[in-house]
Formats: C-alpha cells, sequence, structure tokens
C-alpha cells in the first residue's frame, strides 16, 4: 500500500477547516463543487435535500453535487472512476467492498483524520474493521444494519415464554417449548450462512485467516466447527429446507403464513411479512441475536457503507469535510432515525431508543463483524462453498470432512 502524500505543507494543520492550500471557499468569489457518488436507496431524498441544504449554507462558496448510483455494476464503475484523473471527491462503497479498491493504491488513507477528527475509537467493528487496510484507515463508516430475531410475542406467550431469550441455550430451550405448543418454534433455512458466521464468531472461529500473506479458509478449526454444531442444533427445531437460503422461498413470506414464532433477519424484514399478514403488525418483536452469556448479545454480520475519498479528488480537503458532516453526530442522528439505520459509533446506540427493530440492531451491531477482509472475498461468495457445506452437515456428513473441503475451497478461491 503506497503511503500517503500530504497534499500540501499545511496539511498538518486540519483539513477540516481548510479547502485546499490557499483560499477558502468562496474567498475569491468563486464556487467550488464537491462531487459526492452515494448508492440509490441509501439515504431518502428528503434526508439528501436537507444534508445539502445545511452543508451548502454552513459552507459559503461550497456546491454539493449528488449523483446517485446503481449497486448493480458499481464494482467496476468505481474502479475505472479511482484510475481516472476527474473522480469523484466521495464515493460510497459497501463496508465488505473496501479491501478490492484500496489494493489499487487510489483510496486517500484518511488515518489521520480518523484518529484526531473522527471519532475512530467509538465506531461499530463491523464498519471500521473492513475500512482499515495495511494499518491505514481508508473507508469511514456511514451506516449499519444486522440481523435481529423478529418474533410473534402471543407465540412465545402461548408457550409461556415472557421475555425474550438472553442466551443461546435459553434461546434453545425456549424454541423447543414453543414447538411443544403446536407451533414452530423458528424457520432458519439452511443455508442462512451470515447467521452462521456469527455463530462461528462467538466461537472464537473465522470464516478464513490470512497466514504469511496468503488467505486460507478456516471453517475447519475446532471453534468454527463449534459454531456449526449451534446452527444445527437450531436449525433442527424447525421444518425450514437444509438446501436453500433464506430467499428461497423468501422467509419473511413463510413466517407471515404459518405458525411460525421466530425467523432472524433485518428488522426491516417485518415490513415484508406484515405486507403479507396485516394481522401480525401488533404482535411482532424484537430481540439482539443471544451470545453465549447473557453479559452481551452474539456476533453478528454487519453490512453497511462507509465513504471513501479517491487519491485524484479535485477537491480533497473539502471532501473530507463532507465526510465528516455525514459521520459525525448530528448526521448520523438523523439518518438513523429516518432510515433506521444503525449509527456508525456505539456512543450512538440510543439515538435509536424507542424503535425496538432499530434498537435491537444497534445491541447486536456493538459484537458486529464483516466478511475477511481479502480483497478477493468476492470471489468466494460468487461460487459459495459455504452454503454446501452447511447441507452436507445438516444431512448427516461429517461436519470435519465437509469443513475441510470447503476450506479448500476458500482457499482456492482466495489464492
Amino acid at each position: 500500500m503506497k503511503k500517503r502524500l500530504l497534499a500540501c505543507p499545511t496539511a498538518l494543520l486540519t483539513s477540516l477547516a481548510l479547502a485546499g492550500c490557499g483560499l477558502l471557499p468562496g474567498e475569491d468569489g468563486t464556487s467550488r463543487t464537491v462531487t459526492v457518488w452515494l448508492m440509490k436507496g441509501s439515504a431518502s431524498d428528503e434526508f439528501l435535500k436537507r444534508f445539502t441544504a445545511a452543508y451548502e449554507r454552513d459552507n459559503p462558496g461550497v456546491r454539493l453535487d449528488i449523483v446517485l448510483q446503481e449497486w448493480t455494476g458499481i464494482g467496476k464503475k468505481v474502479t475505472t472512476a479511482l484510475a481516472g484523473d476527474d473522480a469523484p471527491d466521495v464515493i460510497e462503497v459497501g463496508n465488505t467492498q473496501v479491501a478490492q479498491y484500496a489494493q489499487t493504491d487510489l483510496l486517500y488513507d484518511l488515518t489521520l483524520e480518523s484518529v484526531r477528527d473522527l471519532g475512530r475509537e467509538e465506531w461499530i467493528p463491523g464498519l471500521a474493521e473492513p475500512g482499515s487496510i495495511d494499518g491505514g484507515q481508508y473507508g469511514i463508516p456511514w451506516y449499519a444494519a444486522n440481523r435481529v430475531v423478529i418474533y410473534r410475542k402471543d407465540l412465545f406467550e402461548k408457550a409461556g415464554v415472557e421475555e425474550p431469550p438472553k442466551t443461546r441455550e435459553q434461546w434453545l430451550e425456549d424454541t423447543e417449548a414453543i414447538n411443544r405448543t403446536g407451533a414452530q418454534g423458528i424457520y432458519l433455512a439452511g443455508q442462512d450462512w451470515y447467521t452462521l458466521s456469527g455463530f462461528i464468531w462467538d466461537e472464537g472461529g473465522e470464516l478464513a485467516v490470512e497466514k504469511d500473506g496468503r488467505w486460507v479458509g478456516a471453517l475447519d478449526t475446532p471453534a468454527a466447527l463449534k459454531g456449526m454444531a449451534f446452527y444445527e442444533k437450531l436449525q433442527s427445531l424447525g421444518t425450514a429446507p437444509k438446501d436453500a437460503d433464506e430467499e428461497n422461498p423468501p422467509q419473511a413470506e413463510v413466517f407471515a403464513k404459518g405458525e411460525i414464532a421466530q425467523i432472524i433477519a433485518t428488522p426491516g424484514a417485518a415490513a415484508a411479512v406484515q405486507a403479507h399478514n396485516p394481522a401480525l403488525a401488533s404482535r411482532l418483536g424484537f430481540f439482539p441475536i443471544p451470545g453465549k452469556t447473557a453479559d452481551e448479545p452474539g456476533a453478528v454480520f454487519t453490512g453497511g457503507s462507509v465513504l471513501v475519498v479517491p487519491v485524484h479528488a479535485g477537491e480533497r480537503a473539502q471532501a473530507i469535510d463532507v465526510v465528516a458532516a455525514l459521520a459525525g453526530r448530528e448526521w448520523q442522528t438523523d439518518l438513523a432515525r429516518t432510515m433506521n439505520y444503525v449509527p456508525n459509533k456505539t456512543s450512538l446506540a440510543s439515538v435509536v431508543e424507542g424503535e425496538e427493530g432499530t434498537a435491537a440492531m444497534a445491541a447486536g451491531a456493538a459484537r458486529g463483524r464483516a466478511t475477511p477482509n481479502s480483497p478477493k472475498w468476492a470471489d468466494v461468495e460468487a461460487d459459495n462453498p459455504i452454503k454446501p457445506y452447511m447441507t452436507a452437515v445438516l444431512r448427516g456428513e461429517d461436519p470435519r470432512t465437509a469443513a475441510r473441503r470447503a476450506s479448500q475451497r476458500i482457499t482456492d478461491a482466495l489464492g
């Protein structure tokens, strides 16, 4: 990874107070345009209008040009833009995509700003870790989302379960109690590998690890096998297919149609459930995925976005200021409440109190993780060996044998 180059001799001064080496924006009567690429659907039109109006008011001489991009095909588009001489000034990228862009040496290293101005020590780990490459911070956390348990309060009450479980063992016991009432305790598809990842991390395992500069699969370690063993126990308490993921069939639709007490999904799935069965609107609740002890919730995969600044950004200093604003308390609070996201800092979890689903998500995000920070991880997911591994174990194959086979396929993909 190339070392960062200081933009000018005054770079030791805060870049958030300057708009480059020279005049502040507007001092010479001209305006500067900061081009920001954001992904369609990440923020509402109303939020973007509020942010743009406030930022331009507080920064005379600066105009924001927010350009919405589609997720489909975005990888190639960002890579091309980074290599060009007229790159956007700020780009939103998926948190697990940073490594593939950072390997181009075309992302600006924001470590200094992260430590000095952006509250790096408070960032939720599932956004902070993917943005950190070879000791440099190239992605600034923007927003996150992760899975929780969506449950039927009425079916819990019928089984005598008075409150959501706080430990894995209690979770199993409560689910078994629900089954004894004739309802289905949980619907957990056999290939929900994001949920499995959390159980593996809880046990101290990994999906893949870096050894001597080379990434290798790690599903066959004792810790990872323990995570799969718990998944197998939980999955056996429902009748979900062992050879399909949560989208085949869509679990929200299955949950809406039957007497099913729980699914594991982002809180937004509740809207899909209610769309198929409006009568469930008042019966749904949320709780964080339980951990091994009651002291903290279980680990979860964190999805979300980070903000990056290209090396070739024409308005780099002002771009960093825009990132600081979007990642700061005021606009993080607004975005989280508007979009029901987890804010980027653990210290901001309280801003979503009162929103049961988002609050449960924020509690889990404190132990959030992301997929291995390899620039080739997308190649693993393209032909994901974790899914058939899970099906093989759930159908009775020796877990170690199946895990070794899947780990080798991960190693091959990352190598």
